[in-house]
């Protein structure tokens, strides 16, 4: 009769099945996020969009494509100084955009009451090929400019050229090394300031954390971490150091997302 009871299944340890879920399949590794974006997670928590004063915006839709918005803002503007004491200045302008949004090409222009003319497009060639063009004009001396970037998309990778006024040229890329990390690097050259520089990166990330680490010879170590706590809770960290200047700064804070709109606290 034992001989005619059919074996059990077979049950496979908790541990080997874990060990074969988390085994790297390097010809298919994820596309990293672009590298100017590696502290992107601790920048929106660090760093939100915030303005003092008073600002009015409106946009107007004319079509599926095309829109007009006017934006109206009262308040101080910092000025830049040698000192550690922040200047600031009362100011307020009015600001006319247009805007034309593609699923291929978007065109943003804004002009100002102070005679700036800004100016932002974004073209995707190809699928993996994107031109992307930044502009500013302005009236006062040495105060406008314009840069132009090539971004590339691969399976696993990301790379970029950056080209700008003033002799400007720069060129970064990031690979996927397994499927949480991935490495990079960048290097410029400033032709009008005779300067050039070369930079190291390290990022981590998980469903529950992300860790990113940057050097770069121009003396910045930039260190930053955000741990995701619930779906609506996140902890976020940074930490800056220049080794040449010995200047360090450091910031923790924190987001809460509710339904509709967010909610955060900043330390310095």
């Amino acid at each position: 009769m034992a001989g005619l009871v059919p074996p059990g299944p077979t049950t496979v340890p908790a541990g080997e099945s874990k060990k074969a879920e988390e085994k790297t399949d390097f010809m298919n590794l994820p596309c990293p996020i672009p590298f100017e974006e590696l502290h992107r997670e601790a920048l929106m928590s660090l760093k939100p969009e915030a303005f003092e004063g008073l600002r009015f915006d409106f946009t107007k839709g004319l079509n599926q494509k095309f829109s007009l918005s006017h934006s109206v803002y009262m308040g101080p503007t910092e000025i830049p100084s040698q000192s550690a004491e922040t200047i600031k200045i009362p100011t307020a302008h009015y600001e006319f955009g247009a805007n034309f949004i593609d699923p291929n090409l978007m065109l943003i222009g804004r002009v100002l009451t102070d005679g700036r003319l800004n100016a932002r497009v974004k073209w995707d060639l190809t699928d993996n090929l994107t031109v992307k063009a930044n502009a500013q004009l302005s009236n006062e001396p040495h105060m406008s400019h314009g840069i132009v970037n090539f971004d590339y998309k691969g399976k696993d990778y990301r790379s970029q050229f950056q080209m700008g006024n003033a002799a400007l040229f720069g060129a970064s890329y990031i690979q996927s090394v397994t499927r949480h990390l991935s490495l990079g690097g960048e290097v410029f050259w400033a032709g009008q300031h005779r300067k050039s520089g070369i930079g190291y990166a390290a990022r981590y990330e998980t469903d529950k954390m992300v860790a990113t680490g940057q050097v770069a010879s121009t003396g910045v170590v930039a260190l930053s971490y955000v741990q995701k706590v619930s779906e609506k809770v996140s902890l976020a960290s940074d930490f800056m150091y220049n080794y040449i200047t010995r200047d360090v700064t450091s910031s923790v804070g924190y987001d809460y997302i509710l339904r509709q709109r967010g909610g955060g606290s900043l330390i310095r």
